[in-house]
């Protein structure tokens, strides 16, 4: 959909937005149906929120890791149009290939100054079983890669938390999903940094225009734990 700003026509940004999903053995079962269940519930909040921002034309894809990893949703949709597939499990985890294609993607990218960073939101369980480190050397190593907002969401107790702060650059990116309940409220949070990043004022606070004062947090009513 083509956006207008106030005053006559503007092309619109274009923001990248990437899951880049876990889907291990170990992400069997309930992990696997939340995660589904929480990306397609975000969809009608990231439609409207791009409706509502001129500044950004939001662009999804999803890549998916386990043995070896490819990409889910391959071609850059429209937010606008955008619909969400299920995701099955089993597997290892191969990380670090999952982050030498999304870089492989990245550098296809036209070095275009009015290009917005990408959003790049990973999800896993559990710790890498190949060269996460020469993946993540790649991603850093193009130009986007190195501007990308990255959001790690650990699923559970057994994800590494000291690779995932590698990944995000950041600890307070790392966001610990303890239960179902977080692990959907994260994801949906995690769809809402499009608005933060496309803002206008997006260097005026927080960590790369993400706004960490929104990140939910563990209630006290929430008894179960991964």
């Amino acid at each position: 959909m083509e956006k207008h700003l106030p005053g006559g026509e503007m092309s619109s940004r274009v923001l990248d937005f990437i899951w880049i999903a876990d889907c291990s053995g170990s992400m069997d079962g309930e992990k696997i149906q939340t995660l589904n269940y929480a990306i397609r519930q975000t969809i009608p909040d990231m439609q409207k929120e791009a409706d509502a921002n001129p500044n950004a034309s939001v662009m999804i894809r999803a890549l998916k890791f386990s043995d070896g990893a490819a990409w889910h949703i391959p071609t850059a949709t429209p937010v606008e149009q955008f619909n969400w597939i299920d995701l099955t499990a089993g597997g290892v985890t191969s990380m670090g290939m999952a982050l030498e294609m999304v870089a492989t993607e990245l550098r296809s990218f036209p070095t275009d100054t009015r290009r917005l960073p990408p959003v790049l939101v990973l999800l896993t369980d559990g710790q890498p079983t190949d060269e996460f480190k020469k993946g993540l050397d790649e991603l850093l190593a193009t130009p986007w890669g190195k501007k990308s907002v990255r959001i790690a969401i650990a699923i559970g107790k057994d994800a590494d938390l000291e690779v995932l702060e590698q990944f995000a650059g950041n600890r307070e990116l790392v966001l610990e999903a303890k239960n179902p309940q977080l692990l959907i409220q994260f994801i949906k949070w995690a769809s809402t940094v499009v608005k933060t990043v496309s803002s206008p004022r997006a260097s005026d606070g927080g960590i790369a225009g993400v706004d960490l004062n929104t990140v939910p947090e563990l209630s006290e009513d929430d008894d179960e734990i991964w």
